[in-house]
């Protein structure tokens, strides 16, 4: 075992299985072990972290438009990626829209990785698309290293990329389970929503908005994924699940030995339909924010591992897209700005309700590493494990202000919420890259692919 030479130690140390003083041994870029507070060995540099702050896995968002190249003025690497890095987010996956072109060909995730590479502050990993007619792409875009592949059952919002029926899913499902890949879900189908219509009310009354997407839309689209799902045997995953409706079915599923996993996201844990204000843009998002009954279900299916984790869906635009002038939900583009905030927002509510930072580890860390595969590297504190970490202090309070946000666009509900848990740095394969609002050195991010070894 080499000797290291990085020791970052403190009181509240997240191991797997605990929450104890210790030492974390670090050699290049990887955790050689944990020991004892005192298991310091000499002529190394040691970092002491003090008693009020966690020591904890770097956080992994997996599920983050970064819309380069193509829509870089939407957001881009750089500005993605700082503001993963002043929220304690060490790996991160970007989505297969919206950038130009898509990630649904080999073609365009070279593209992709061009565009990327030289920018990332953070790990860089990539979803690709499953798009109708694309299945024969499926195989060599695994083989090039996307982690699994995305779909959507309505229309995305891109024309880019179009959405599937069930009629494609039977085409490309058998190939997934084939590759062994994950398929992940925008799970609403546009059945109720066409018969919903669009309303007469006031397009800037958020309730205009809310009824336009009905949880029937999510309940049917989780209904068909778990039929497909079982007839296939293909993995699959529910992205930015909103609906409470269909929570006893999730649960079904997956105790039926369904290999089905789902995440939500924390503008659906954090806010209520009844409390938006009609003409607040920032809000909207698709799936909509819901009741706050509906928002309670969800963290009782958090809690009981029905919901699996939860990502932030970090989904940008220019600030005009959002319409704030006029106010107009439907005419709006629907997508909420929060990288940098997640780990913040989620305990702010979790700790409210009685959560764990152990709970809070399994929800940002360890279960997004999971679904990617990247458990046997990230998402926890252990011998082998990149030496991703952050050091955050789960007391202090701060009132978020848009000219403190890294992503490109500030636009975001949140600007003026006072929040808990105040990120002090961060650590990515054993270097430190973020410093209490500075940032150290240049990019040093990796981009992780299976043909890169990465």
């Amino acid at each position: 075992m080499p000797a290291p030479n990085l020791v970052i130690r403190g009181q509240q140390v997240v191991l797997p299985g605990s929450i104890s003083p210790a030492s974390i041994h670090i050699s290049g870029n990887i955790v050689t072990s944990t020991g004892s507070f005192d298991d310091v060995p000499a002529d190394c540099e040691l970092i002491d972290v003090n008693d009020e702050s966690i020591v904890m896995p770097g956080l992994v968002d997996s599920h983050v438009h970064i819309n380069e190249p193509g829509r870089t003025e939407w957001e881009g690497f750089a500005t993605a990626t700082r503001a993963a890095a002043a929220g304690g987010v060490t790996t991160l996956i970007d989505m297969p829209l919206n950038s130009i072109p898509p990630t649904t060909t080999v073609a365009g995730f070279k593209e992709k990785l061009a565009a990327a590479g030289g920018q990332c502050f953070v790990d860089v990993g990539f979803w690709g698309g499953v798009v109708p007619g694309n299945t024969s792409e499926l195989a060599p875009l695994f083989s090039a290293g996307v982690v699994g592949f995305k779909c959507f059952l309505i229309h995305s919002g891109v024309d880019e990329f179009p959405n599937v029926t069930e009629e494609h899913l039977r085409e490309a499902m058998p190939e997934l389970t084939r590759l062994g890949a994950v398929l992940i879900v925008h799970a609403e189908v546009p059945g109720p929503i066409n018969i919903t219509g669009i309303r007469n009310d006031s397009p800037a009354a958020y309730a205009t908005f809310l009824a336009s997407r009905p949880r029937a839309a999510e309940n049917e689209a989780v209904d068909l994924i778990i039929k497909l799902g079982q007839e296939f045997g293909t993995r699959v995953h529910i992205v930015h699940h909103s609906s409470a409706d269909a929570l006893p079915v999730l649960g079904e599923a997956k105790a039926a030995g369904i290999k089905i996993t789902a995440e939500t996201c924390p503008h659906y844990l954090t806010f209520a339909a009844e409390e938006i204000p009609d003409g607040a843009t920032e809000f909207k998002c698709c799936p909509p924010i819901r009741e706050a009954e509906n928002r309670e279900l969800l963290w009782s299916a958090v809690a009981d591992g029905t919901i699996d984790m939860i990502v932030s869906d970090h989904s940008p635009c220019p600030p005009d897209m959002k319409l704030r002038e006029s106010g107009d939900f439907l005419a709006a583009w629907g997508g909420i700005s929060s990288l940098q905030l997640r780990l913040p927002v989620v305990w702010t509510e979790a700790r409210r309700r009685g959560s764990s930072i152990e709970d809070l580890v399994r929800w940002l860390c360890t279960a997004p590493a999971s679904l990617v595969g990247l458990a046997h590297r990230k998402g926890s504190i252990a011998a082998g494990f990149d030496a991703d970490l952050v050091i955050w202090n789960p007391e202090r309070q701060f009132k978020v202000e848009a000219n403190t946000l890294q992503h490109r666009h500030k636009l975001t509900p949140y600007n003026g919420r006072v929040l808990q848990g105040v990120v002090e740095k961060a650590f990515l394969r054993g270097r430190k890259i973020y410093d209490g609002e500075e940032f150290i050195a240049k990019p040093q991010g990796v981009l992780l692919t299976h043909a890169s070894g990465e």
